[in-house]
């Protein structure tokens, strides 16, 4: 339940002194934005401004900041008078000029950079760190205090502040959408967010779009349509829109507190009322429309051509290509008076610090944006208790997402009460065979619900939409607050946030390097409804190449597991949900299949990641004749096949049968940290003998990470070829060739003592795969020989 608050108070008219104040904030932030993206010295201007002051490549983005600026040092008024904790997240595109500068008025940048002190001194290194060798970008980085959101790629503030919110009864996400990021297609989807929002038991996101009207050289859509057009967009996504609008300082200083001050009011009585009552139906929540100049305040024109209001305010207005545009320059820096703001020591004055809240009520210093600091172990129940009774390699069947399924069920449970963990997917948790969750919770919904709906509760903690992006928002944003999530999907489609991932492994890399950073929990991937058994869906649904994407990562990030059974994806999901600053991804089949390990032995060979299979191989008493290698549950199965094929056809060949979960550990230790040394590769995979390596996804991917080990010229994988069709199971793995029969083949093709028998062999096999093709074409499953194949440890 939320704590106490002091009450909001209602549509106040600024007094002339605090005007002043507000305007003064804004403009020590706005001149320290500008100094940012120009100077290299004399911050305070208390010479004359020479080209020797000014950077001598001049990058950053002006056109947002103003804006920016303006909206911080009105928030900071409203958590001064109500003691909210806000939360602020800066959408548009390279606002950091001024996150940052509000961070240093605030006094939290120096507390974590004591050598950008609140002086001149430290005022000249804010300016010439910035988009500077050494020093920091031009987004709201990992480095920038009170940061969940770069802003360097569009279209994911809003996801992130929902997913912020959500468990977070306490805390208001305020988040600056910028209009060229509500253009994309993400952000115009994750409006919808207020439809999962529960006013007793989640905080409250405040949009504020922020409309300049351009983008890089083109207006912006929302900023072209009629106000009336616009706001009834808006209240059809079910809010209640506000608008300010206007340039003049003084009375936009006005407006926008009378804006914010009804935002917050709705937003506290909304809040009241549903934990006073407990009434979780949909509230119409506030928004706020801000209509500005791009590049407000700054030149009105540069070289007889418009700049403020225009797209030419986008970036850097003006070089110093021109000898009049150092002047231009210095008249910009001085229109904000300085002298007013800062004191001979470079200090901000008293009474204008005196703007800002105190301590963790600094929007820089909201404990939420170092989530790592707040996060809570899981409580995790011992996977051990799910596991499947195997009396035999092969001889059972099971589902395994739907084991996984139980085990999630119970971690909810677990984690109900704080309530600590959520599971995102879009419409898939019962598709992907995880439906046992919906025994303890429902699907989060708090938009319209009829008597037969299904599942579907304003306090459940699964986050189905079906927007990929949105989900990976959301779980971002939930995740760097401090909390835990898995997000499962169909393998194809995960691609779909590729530059998300990216994003957001990029955060976690160097937030590690951040030494306040704090670490946070794992961002958890299932990959299911895989490649290779879409029997309905087909090509469509068939591409593997997530992993392929993520492995291009820094080692220390990314994890990629491939559990050839349900034992083993227990001992995987529960590793990964104990793990902190990775993103770890594993890749499982949803159907039934055969299991191979013991619990026990499950324990064992992912503890390893990669080991022998001795109850497979032949070879204990001596070298191999062929290492049979899989990773992927229908590789294994293929591969165990193939083996039991070769023991018909070559009955005293001896074969190494090697199985990989831990994909990183075909990289050598040097490269990852899970990579197998040189000797242990060597010793397992020998240094001369084939290797039948049949891999779930793209062939070339194994090639790349075991290109430098001893036996590499002596590996032919086997994986999946863009090959693909509404098929049958053992179809689609004929089409790629990495079916048992072509396994087999490749073996009497590489072994040279068999050479005197390989072309029987393989004319059997090529037979055996003609009826195998006459055989699905008649009756539209696949042969009896394949469903009914079986593991016997007898042979």
């Amino acid at each position: 339940m939320a704590n106490q608050k002091s009450p909001v108070p209602s549509t106040a008219i600024l007094s002339q002194d605090e005007l002043d104040l507000i305007d003064k904030w804004w403009r020590a932030a706005n001149y320290l934005s500008v100094g940012q993206i120009y100077l290299l010295d004399n911050p305070l201007l208390r010479e004359a401004l020479a080209k020797e002051h000014v950077k001598p490549r001049l990058l950053g983005h002006w056109g947002t900041t103003p804006g920016l600026n303006f909206i911080y040092a009105h928030l900071n008024r409203v958590i001064r008078h109500t003691d909210e904790q806000v939360l602020f997240i800066a959408g548009p595109g390279h606002g950091a000029p001024g996150v940052v500068a509000s961070t240093w008025l605030e006094g939290t940048y120096s507390e974590l950079y004591p050598e950008v002190s609140q002086d001149a001194d430290g005022m000249r290194r804010l300016f010439r760190q910035f988009s500077f060798p050494g020093g920091i970008p031009s987004h709201a980085a990992p480095e920038t205090p009170g940061s969940i959101h770069e802003g360097g790629e569009l279209g994911y503030s809003l996801s992130h502040a929902f997913g912020a919110v959500f468990d977070n009864p306490d805390l208001i996400a305020a988040c600056v959408v910028g209009d060229g990021e509500a253009e994309t297609g993400p952000l115009a989807t994750s409006w919808h967010g207020n439809k999962f929002l529960n006013p007793v038991c989640d905080g409250a996101v405040l949009p504020i779009l922020h409309l300049n009207g351009y983008k890089i050289a083109n207006p912006t859509v929302l900023a072209r349509i009629p106000t009336e057009e616009l706001k009834a967009l808006f209240e059809g996504y079910g809010y209640a829109p506000i608008l300010v609008e206007g340039e003049e300082p003084g009375a936009m200083h006005q407006a926008m507190a009378r804006a914010l001050d009804d935002a917050f009011s709705t937003i506290r009585n909304v809040q009241d009322k549903a934990r006073g009552e407990r009434v979780t139906k949909r509230p119409v929540w506030p928004m706020i429309i801000l209509k500005t100049p791009k590049g407000w305040t700054g030149p009105k024109t540069v070289d007889g051509l418009k700049a403020e209001g225009y797209w030419r305010s986008h970036q850097v207005p003006f070089t110093m290509e021109k000898p009049e545009h150092l002047g231009l320059l210095e008249e910009w820096l001085r229109s904000y008076r300085p002298d007013e703001l800062f004191n001979e020591a470079g200090q901000l004055k008293p009474e204008i610090a005196a703007m800002s809240p105190k301590g963790d009520r600094r929007m820089s210093a909201n404990p939420h944006a170092n989530g790592g600091a707040l996060m809570r172990p899981l409580r995790l129940p011992d996977f051990k208790d799910y596991a499947v009774a195997v009396e035999g390699p092969g001889k059972a069947d099971a589902e395994s997402t739907r084991l996984v399924g139980r085990f999630l069920r119970d971690v909810l449970s677990a984690n109900a009460e704080p309530r600590n963990f959520r599971l995102f997917g879009p419409d898939e948790t019962a598709s992907n065979r995880l439906q046992d969750v919906f025994e303890v919770t429902g699907r989060t919904w708090n938009a319209e619900t009829f008597a037969y709906d299904d599942h579907l509760s304003p306090d459940g903690r699964v986050m189905e939409i079906l927007s990929e992006h949105t989900c990976q928002g959301w779980l971002e944003g939930y995740l760097l607050t401090g909390r835990h999530g898995f997000f499962s999907c169909y393998e194809a489609f995960i691609h779909i946030v590729d530059s998300m991932f990216n994003q957001h492994a990029k955060w976690l890399k160097t937030s590690k390097e951040v030494a306040w950073r704090r670490p946070i929990a794992s961002m958890n991937y299932l990959l299911t409804s895989h490649v290779w058994r879409q029997d309905h869906n087909g090509f469509s649904h068939q591409d593997p190449g997530f992993v392929d994407h993520v492995v291009n990562k820094k080692a220390d990030i990314v994890r990629v597991y491939f559990p050839p059974d349900a034992n083993t994806l227990l001992h995987v999901t529960d590793h990964c949900l104990r793990s902190w600053n990775r993103v770890n991804v594993i890749v499982a089949g949803k159907q039934p299949q055969p299991q191979w390990l013991t619990m026990d032995q499950a324990i064992k060979h992912c503890s390893k990641g990669i080991g022998i299979w001795e109850w497979a191989s032949s070879d204990q008493d001596g070298e191999p004749d062929v290492v049979m290698a899989c990773c992927g549950d229908i590789p294994t199965l293929e591969t165990l096949a193939a083996v039991d094929l070769l023991r018909e056809y070559a009955p005293d060949l001896k074969v190494r049968v090697i199985n990989i979960v831990d994909l990183m550990t075909l990289q050598p230790k040097t490269e990852h940290p899970h990579g197998l040394s040189d000797i242990e590769f060597d010793e397992l995979f020998t240094k001369d003998k084939p290797v039948i390596f049949a891999y779930h996804g793209y062939p070339w991917l194994i090639h790349r990470l075991a290109y430098k080990r001893t036996n590499h010229d002596n590996m032919h994988v086997r994986g999946f070829k863009e090959e693909g069709s509404t098929t049958t199971p053992f179809d689609m793995v004929v089409r790629n060739d990495l079916d048992r029969f072509h396994l087999a083949a490749d073996v009497f093709d590489r072994v040279p003592r068999l050479s005197v028998s390989a072309a029987h062999v393989k004319q059997s096999i090529r037979d055996r795969l003609i009826e195998h093709r006459l055989y699905i074409r008649q009756h539209g499953i696949d042969m009896p020989e394949v469903r009914n194949w079986r593991w016997s440890s007898a042979k």
